[in-house]
C-alpha cells in the first residue's frame, strides 16, 4: 500500500526536482542555480548540495523556473498526463470594462403617479354603486357610483333660481359653489340645459385603471373626506428594491434596470431607476430604490415578487479575470499562474469590483498573463505542500527516493522470512503472527557477495517461531557471517532469487 501511495505522488514535483537534475548533471551546469531546497520543505534552503533534516537530498532551484520571482510560494511542475487527467484549464487576464451590476429582489407596486383616490365633498348616501368589486377594470369617464346629497340638491336649485332671475353675478357665485361641492363644468352645463335639479349626483372614473381599494357598500352614508374607492393605472408599475449601503453609491436615477419573474424566467423587462431614497433602514442596513417599468400587456401585477439587476456605472480599462479563478483563504487572495511547459506558481493579488462572473485585479497580475481557471485548488494545495500530492498519478520518482544505486551489503535480514510459494499469493502478516515477514521481496539487485553460504546445514531449524533478536555486536555486520556449520538440509530454496 505504501508503495502505491509513493507511486501516486510522483505525478507532481517542484521545479528543479526532476530525475537527473542534481547539481552535477549537465542540465544543472548549464542553468543558473539560485539555491538548494529540501523537497518536503521549500523554506529550508542552502547554498550548496546536502541533506535535508529528513535525510533527503536537497534539490536545485533554477533562476528560469520561478525561483527568481520573488514569491514565497514555490513553483511546481506537473506531468502533462496529469494536466489532462485533472482537467487543468487556463485563460489570459483581460483588459476591458466591467459594470457595477447589482442583483437584488423586490415587489411590484402601483405607480403612485397613476393612482386616484375617489372622495366626495358632500355628505349623503350611496344610492347606486356600479364599480362594486375590488379588481374591477374601469375606463376614464365610466360611472362609478351615484350619491344622494340634500346639500347638493339645494345648491342646484339656487343656481337655477339665479339663472331665471338673470342676475349674472349671482349665477357665477352659485356656479362656484356647485364646483366646490364636486360638480364638473359639463355637469353644470347639463343642469342649465335641463332646468331641473337632479337628486342623484353621478361620479365618474377620472382614469383608466383597476379598483384597488373599495371603502363603501351600496346604501352607506358618507361624508367629506371619506375614500370611496381607489383606482390604479397599471400601464406603468413601480418595483421597490433594497440595495446594500456599500452599493448605494453605484446607483443613480436614470440607470437601466432589468427584471425577471420567477414564473416567467424566459422573459425580461427593461426599466430604469426612478428614485433613490435618501435614508438607510437601520434594521437591514439597506437603502430603498424605486424602479419604473412599462406594463402595456398588464402582465405585471401589484405585490408580485421579482428578481432585479441594476446596471451601475462602468469601470473602464481594468484588468479582470474569471471570478472562479481566485482562491480566497483568510485574508489572502491568490491566483495560480501558468508559466508554460507544465510550470505553475501561486501569486498574491488584490481584487476589486466583481460583476457577471468576472473580478477586477488591482495588483499582482498583468494583462495577458495566463492563469489557471480550473483545478487551481489542487495546484495551490500542492504548492503549499498539502497532502493532495498523493492524489496525483504520473511518471518518474520523487527526488531522494531512487534506491537503484544503493549498496545493501551488510544489511541484516536474519529475522526476515523470505520463503515464497510461487503458486500462492502473498498474504498479509497477521497481528501477533510472524514478525518482519518479507515474503515476495526481490533482492536480486543487492550485493551479497560477501556472504559465506558454503555447506549450509540448517536441518531441524524451526522457521515458524519468531526469531530471537541478535546481540548488538552481531547486528553491526552480517556481511562476513560464516554459515559453514549450519545444517540447511530440507530447506526449500525454490522461490529464492538466483
Amino acid at each position: 500500500m505504501g508503495a502505491a501511495l509513493v507511486g501516486a505522488a510522483t505525478a507532481l514535483w517542484f521545479v528543479g526536482a526532476e530525475p537527473g537534475s542534481a547539481g552535477g548533471s549537465a542540465t544543472g551546469d548549464e542553468r543558473e542555480i539560485l539555491y538548494w531546497a529540501a523537497p518536503m520543505d521549500p523554506n529550508y534552503r542552502r547554498d550548496e548540495p546536502g541533506k535535508s533534516p529528513m535525510g533527503m537530498d536537497l534539490i536545485p532551484v533554477y533562476a528560469d523556473e520561478g525561483g527568481a520571482s520573488g514569491s514565497d510560494q514555490p513553483s511546481i511542475r506537473i506531468n502533462p498526463t496529469v494536466i489532462n487527467n485533472i482537467g487543468i484549464k487556463t485563460a489570459p487576464a483581460k483588459r476591458g470594462t466591467l459594470y457595477r451590476n447589482i442583483e437584488t429582489v423586490g415587489f411590484i407596486t402601483p405607480d403612485a403617479d397613476r393612482f386616484e383616490h375617489i372622495h366626495v365633498r358632500v355628505e349623503g348616501w350611496i344610492e347606486e354603486l356600479v364599480a362594486d368589486t375590488e379588481g374591477d377594470r374601469v375606463k376614464a369617464g365610466e360611472l362609478l357610483f351615484r350619491i344622494y346629497s340634500p346639500a347638493l340638491v339645494s345648491a342646484q336649485d339656487e343656481y337655477l333660481q339665479a339663472m331665471r332671475s338673470g342676475q349674472s353675478a349671482l349665477m357665477r357665485a352659485t356656479a362656484t359653489r356647485l364646483r366646490a361641492l364636486g360638480m364638473q363644468d359639463d355637469q353644470i352645463e347639463a343642469l342649465k340645459s335641463r332646468g331641473e335639479a337632479s337628486e342623484l349626483f353621478d361620479v365618474h372614473a377620472p382614469i383608466n385603471g383597476y379598483v384597488i381599494d373599495l371603502g363603501v357598500r351600496q346604501g352607506m352614508f358618507v361624508q367629506p373626506g371619506t375614500t370611496i374607492m381607489s383606482l390604479a393605472d397599471l400601464s406603468t408599475v413601480w418595483v421597490d428594491v433594497d440595495v446594500f449601503e456599500n452599493q448605494i453609491d453605484w446607483v443613480e436615477t436614470g440607470q437601466t434596470a432589468r427584471m425577471k419573474l420567477p414564473f416567467a424566467p424566459e422573459r425580461e423587462w427593461t426599466g430604469e431607476v426612478d428614485y433613490v431614497y435618501p435614508t438607510i433602514r437601520a434594521e437591514t442596513r439597506t437603502a430603498r430604490v424605486r424602479l419604473a417599468f412599462d406594463n402595456p400587456d398588464l402582465v405585471l401585477k401589484p405585490n408580485m415578487y421579482a428578481n432585479v439587476a441594476i446596471d451601475g456605472a462602468p469601470r473602464s480599462d481594468i484588468v479582470h479575470v474569471p471570478s472562479q479563478a481566485v482562491i480566497r483563504t483568510g485574508g489572502q487572495e491568490r491566483l495560480i499562474l501558468a508559466l508554460g511547459d507544465g510550470h505553475f506558481r501561486p501569486a498574491l493579488v488584490r481584487t476589486g469590483l466583481e460583476s457577471e462572473g468576472r473580478v477586477e485585479i488591482l495588483g499582482g497580475l498583468a494583462e495577458g498573463e495566463d492563469i489557471v481557471v480550473s483545478s487551481q485548488f489542487l495546484i495551490d494545495s500542492e504548492a503549499s505542500m498539502d497532502a493532495s500530492l498523493l492524489r496525483m498519478i504520473g511518471d518518474g520518482p520523487l527526488p531522494g527516493q531512487d534506491h537503484a544505486g544503493h549498496d545493501m551489503e551488510g544489511m541484516d535480514h536474519s529475522e526476515h522470512d523470505m520463503k515464497q510459494d510461487a503458486s500462492t499469493p502473498t498474504a498479509p502478516r497477521e497481528q501477533g503472527g510472524k514478525q518482519n515477514g518479507m515474503e515476495g521481496m526481490d533482492h536480486s539487485g543487492h550485493d551479497m557477495g560477501a556472504m559465506n553460504q558454503s555447506t549450509p546445514e540448517m536441518e531441524g531449524m524451526d522457521h515458524d517461531a519468531p526469531s530471537q533478536p541478535l546481540p548488538r555486536e552481531q547486528e553491526r555486520d552480517q556481511g562476513q557471517m560464516d554459515h559453514s556449520a549450519h545444517d540447511m538440509e530440507g530447506m526449500d530454496h525454490d522461490g529464492d532469487a538466483s
